[in-house]
């Protein structure tokens, strides 16, 4: 089978934010299955992605929506050919970021400012598709199909060197809606700040603003206490290459796990759930207990930071090691099992043919 993802091209060749990973991965598991991944757009020599133009050739298109979609730019024929050259059934919508909903607020978060910016979203993705798919085992549209899209990958797996770290923590990912989660994870260390070690975190938005924060009206998304920051003496590094994620995270002795107030409650998945755990770190889950078992399965709950004395948690994670890298290889078994990018790709093939 061959099939296209139709996915911002900025992003990809970036290299930094999104699903760029998670399409890298779809490539490689997809040939090992016998089929062919193509992203759309124009040959590019210089990147690691085979990208076409020529969609009449394709079995499936994929939409993969961020909240980079909009942001794309094309030959404003782009959507002229996706639907004219692939039939309606053989196209498939995945919708990223929980948009294909009513309007929701969570904690300052949300999906959109109001509810014409919520149709418009709708109707865009119900014109593409009658195949709506979201990263969620829980979707809130009983036409929208669970697709938990990002996946593990047991090969990137990196084992924990004791005593061999240049940092007590680290964050990869950007700081948009991220900061109430990223204050509980730092309140937790303060109290042992000392047996830590250096901390850092990595990506757009922790030291200032994004450029594009403004002129997109999203000053309150990339919000960040740089009093507070500067107190623990956080390091605050670029962005990297997403093929220096894993091997970034590996370098710490704990790396949280981060979800957005309103990922957290419409219990979505993102690419960083998989990437830690195959990071040769620790995972500190800054989770609720019925996702981390939704997705990690029962073992992980050990790896919860807890609400009464999280502070005990992070220094036992530092002095016990062994311990939990026990637990992260138990995690890693169940994700292999149930959450690789093969697997992933077998359910797609599904969806599509389905």
């Amino acid at each position: 089978m061959r099939l296209m993802f139709a996915y911002h091209l900025m992003a990809l060749r970036a290299g930094t934010v999104g699903s760029a990973q998670d399409l890298h991965q779809y490539a490689l598991a997809g040939r090992a299955l016998g089929h062919e991944v193509l992203i759309y757009g124009p040959p590019d020599p210089t990147s690691p992605f085979s990208f076409s133009l020529d969609v009449e050739s394709v079995d499936g298109l994929i939409f993969v929506f961020e909240w980079t979609t909009h942001l794309r730019k094309g030959d404003e024929l782009d959507f002229a050919r996706f639907v004219t050259k692939v039939p309606r059934e053989r196209r498939v919508v995945i919708d990223c970021d929980g948009a294909y909903n009513d309007p929701l607020s969570v904690d300052a978060d949300y999906n959109h400012r109001d509810h014409a910016a919520s149709r418009a979203w709708t109707q865009a993705c119900d014109s593409l598709s009658g195949k709506i798919c979201q990263p969620t085992l829980r979707p809130r549209r009983g036409n929208v199909r669970p697709f938990l899209f990002y996946g593990f990958n047991p090969s990137a797996v990196e084992s924990y060197t004791k005593g061999a770290k240049d940092y007590g923590m680290v964050y990869v990912g950007h700081s948009k809606f991220r900061w109430a989660a990223m204050e509980r994870v730092l309140r937790a260390i303060d109290p042992v700040r000392e047996q830590v070690g250096r901390l850092a975190v990595i990506g757009h938005g922790w030291d200032a603003l994004p450029a594009w924060a403004g002129p997109m009206h999203m000053e309150e998304a990339f919000y960040t206490d740089q009093a507070y920051l500067r107190k623990l003496e956080v390091e605050i590094l670029p962005p990297i290459p997403f093929e220096q994620v894993i091997a970034w995270m590996s370098r710490a002795r704990v790396n949280p796990v981060l979800l957005r107030p309103l990922f957290q409650q419409l219990r979505m998945v993102t690419p960083r759930l998989f990437e830690t755990m195959a990071a040769g770190t620790i995972p500190v889950l800054n989770m609720d207990g019925e996702h981390v078992r939704d997705v990690y399965g029962e073992v992980a709950a050990e790896l919860m930071l807890p609400a009464e004395h999280p502070e005990r948690k992070i220094l036992d994670m530092v002095r016990r090691s062994e311990r939990y890298v026990k637990i992260v290889e138990g995690v890693r078994a169940h994700l292999a099992a149930h959450h690789s990018h093969a697997r992933r790709f077998e359910e797609l093939i599904e969806i599509v043919e389905s």
